[in-house]
């Protein structure tokens, strides 16, 4: 008989027996897990491991197929997301500016039919700002590099003042050096401006610097707790030699 999962009382989402699938055909069954809000969260796993659908599911994209996906914001307010998708599914979508591409973030926040106005557009010239390309407002989306591509995202997640800040693998296909970068930008934000962000990242050791918590997914059973308890070099062993086989 399951039971269900009491949330912390400083937890910002929880997953109570949740099951993650597409058209019925479940990936993971039985979830549970909590974020702590202030908190930064790495979630890890084997290609093929859910991760993906997992955020998917968190963010609102997909629905659960069981169980419950509950947010716990403070006074009572809808949480707000910002989720930042694998770079390559928006590569061919953005032929506009990198302006144009945070601006959208603000839309979730304006009543139907209303459009942005100086304020949504200051917000975004903020955002760029605060992400380190402000200067590259007025360039094309398409034409900038990897990192400067996960920048501008990073910013479009920004300016819809969220809550919670999900990424789904920021640092796949870019640079040693704007690697290193996008975690330095996403430290900050988490140390400086409290934000929480739950982050799926293959690099063990930029997850070492980076997160406080860790969600590993291992052969359909869900892996929660501090890093210092999970990285360690037998956890990690023992978590590779299950996936190997």
């Amino acid at each position: 008989m399951n039971t269900h999962l009491t949330p912390a009382p400083n937890a910002l989402l929880s997953l109570d027996n949740v099951s993650v699938g597409y058209v019925r055909q479940a990936i993971l069954e039985g979830v549970r897990l909590q974020v702590v809000r202030g908190s930064f969260t790495a979630l890890l796993g084997a290609n093929g491991s859910g991760k993906t659908t997992l955020l998917k599911t968190i963010v609102g994209i997909l629905p659960p197929l069981a169980g419950r996906v509950e947010f716990h914001p403070l006074a009572g307010n809808a949480p707000v997301i910002g989720y930042v998708p694998q770079r390559e599914t928006l590569d061919a979508l953005y032929l506009v500016s990198s302006f144009e591409v945070v601006l959208m973030g603000t839309y979730g926040r304006l009543g139907p039919g209303r459009q942005p106005g100086a304020a949504e557009r200051q917000h975004a010239l903020d955002c760029l700002a605060k992400t380190g390309v402000g200067d590259l407002r007025q360039q094309r989306f398409s034409v900038l590099s990897g990192g400067q591509k996960q920048r501008v995202l990073i910013a479009r997640a920004l300016a819809t003042r969220p809550d919670l800040l999900v990424l789904d693998e920021p640092t796949a296909g870019i640079d040693t050096t704007a690697t290193r970068g996008i975690l330095e930008l996403l430290r900050h934000l988490h140390t400086q401006q409290g934000l929480t962000i739950l982050m799926v990242n293959h690099d063990l050791g930029a997850v070492r610097q980076s997160a406080q918590q860790i969600i590993w997914l291992n052969e359909g059973q869900v892996i929660q707790g501090a890093a210092a308890e999970l990285l360690t070099p037998a956890h990690i062993g023992k978590i590779l030699h299950l996936e190997m086989n």
